[in-house]
């Protein structure tokens, strides 16, 4: 019991690129803006999908579940990214590291089924539209995101115990910005063999099979898109759709490189890179690329600004 409780530590040490400290003041304020418009980005499209009814539909029902996790997905790693880049000693408690872990993994495998149901939508909205409103009723959304955030948690629960039960013989020092599966096993003195067997499977099931199913969607989507006579609604269709790849490409991109490429000492500092981009980057373009390229989401903007104009006089 007590070699257990030795080979445990109280804390880590998060070295991020401590060995590289001319880096430190620049990354700061990336992560801080980066931070500040994901707030801000998210928030905004909370409340406007949620105040203007026009935005009452499947999609925005699901693009608030994604800006839901994507504000919790960085505030479980960037404040404490943030607090470390200003100290000297870049610790993270166990408790703390573990609920990390935790979050960051549920919440990431959450969006990688939410993800693929949002191009089922899409699918349904371009090549089935006279039965968009019969397929995609209230309940079946709520089911598919109900799975979506059940499926995410339960894979957490289960990578983030396979990882906490590996010896780590008294080894700290991550190397790494956050507590990350990854990273973690690396830490361990015993064979990760099996660990890492397991996290290429779900990582399979979790980014390859969604991958697959979006292309698929769009495939259909594309060809569907294709016959419409309109040169506006071809315009239209490609561009709501468009956000959503651009989305997928961004996201699933740097997961799977992550994720799906077999363990290089070499590749360490890309990797610590690519994960800053999917774990943080991306969640902060998602609010910018819906709406930027919405013209829904830009007229409901400017329909509750006028509201609160109208309001305040």
């Amino acid at each position: 019991m007590n070699q257990v409780n030795e080979s445990i530590p109280q804390e880590f040490i998060l070295l991020g690129f401590s060995d590289r400290p001319w880096l430190e003041l620049p990354l700061f304020v990336v992560f801080l803006v980066s931070y500040i418009l994901t707030i801000f980005g998210n928030l905004a499209i909370i409340l406007v999908s949620r105040l203007d009814s026009k935005l009452h539909t499947p999609m925005y029902f699901f693009l608030t579940n994604l800006s839901l996790l994507d504000l919790c997905y960085t505030t479980s790693t960037v404040p404490q990214m943030l607090v470390n880049i200003c100290n000297t000693r870049k610790v993270i408690s166990y408790g703390g590291c573990v609920a990390q872990l935790f979050i960051f993994l549920a919440l990431g495998s959450t969006e990688c089924l939410l993800l693929a149901v949002m191009s089922f939508d899409r699918f349904v909205a371009i090549c089935r539209p006279l039965h968009y409103s019969v397929i995609m009723h209230q309940r079946l959304c709520l089911q598919l995101a109900a799975a979506s955030w059940i499926s995410g948690f339960s894979n957490s629960v289960l990578q983030s115990t396979l990882t906490l039960q590996m010896p780590l013989c008294g080894q700290k020092e991550v190397d790494h910005f956050f507590c990350e599966v990854p990273a973690l096993l690396r830490l361990s003195c015993a064979d990760t063999t099996a660990n890492e067997a397991e996290l290429f499977f779900i990582s399979v099931l979790f980014l390859l099979i969604p991958v697959a199913l979006i292309l698929i969607s769009y495939a259909f989507i594309v060809q569907a898109v294709l016959r419409i006579q309109s040169a506006e609604g071809q315009r239209k269709a490609f561009g709501t759709c468009g956000s959503h790849l651009i989305v997928v490409s961004l996201f699933y991109g740097t997961a799977i490189y992550m994720y799906l490429q077999p363990p290089s000492s070499a590749s360490k500092d890309r990797g610590k890179m690519v994960s800053l981009f999917y774990g943080i980057i991306t969640p902060m373009l998602n609010p910018l690329i819906y709406t930027l390229r919405n013209k829904d989401v830009k007229g409901a903007f400017r329909r509750l600004i006028a509201r609160v104009f109208l309001i305040k006089k």
